[in-house]
C-alpha cells in the first residue's frame, strides 16, 4: 500500500494572531504615551551653573515659571500672583511634600524669585528646586 505524504494544503502564515499582536502593541504605546505628563516649555533662558546636579524629576511636580517680563506661569499656563498663592495653599493642603520646580529666566529681577520662595515658605512647602542649565564649558 502506498501512502501519499504530500500535503494537499499549502502552508500559510496565519494573519489573525499577527493582527492581534499589532493592535495590542498599538494600544500599549497609545496608553503609555498619554500617561506621561506633558510639560509646556516656555522660551526661558535659564542661568548657567557649573556645579549643577541632575536629579530625577517625580511625576507629580508643579512647575512655576517666570519669564523675562516677570510674568508668572504655573505648569505652562499664565497665572496671577493671587491665584498662585491660592494654588500653593491648595497644594499644601493636599500634599505638603509635593515638589515645586522654579524656572526663572536669567533676566528676571531677583525680587520676583524671592516672591515665589516667600509664598512657598509661607504655605510650608519646603520641597522646592530651582532649575538651571548646565555650563557647557
Amino acid at each position: 500500500m502506498q501512502v501519499d505524504l504530500r500535503d494537499d494544503d499549502s502552508l500559510e502564515v496565519q494573519m489573525a494572531p499577527l493582527i492581534d499582536c499589532v493592535f495590542l502593541l498599538l494600544i500599549f504605546f497609545l496608553v503609555a504615551s498619554t500617561l506621561r505628563k506633558i510639560d509646556k516649555e516656555l522660551p526661558l533662558e535659564l542661568p548657567e551653573i557649573a556645579a549643577s546636579v541632575e536629579v530625577q524629576q517625580p511625576p507629580e511636580m508643579s512647575i512655576v515659571s517666570i519669564d523675562v517680563n516677570g510674568n508668572f506661569y504655573l505648569d505652562g499656563a499664565p497665572i496671577t500672583v493671587a491665584l498662585l498663592q491660592a494654588e500653593f495653599r491648595r497644594i499644601a493642603a493636599d500634599d505638603p511634600e509635593r515638589k515645586i520646580r522654579l524656572d526663572a529666566d536669567r533676566g528676571v529681577a531677583f525680587e520676583r524669585v524671592m516672591m515665589i520662595l516667600d509664598m512657598t515658605r509661607f504655605e510650608r512647602l519646603n520641597n522646592i528646586s530651582i532649575n538651571s542649565k548646565r555650563d557647557e564649558k
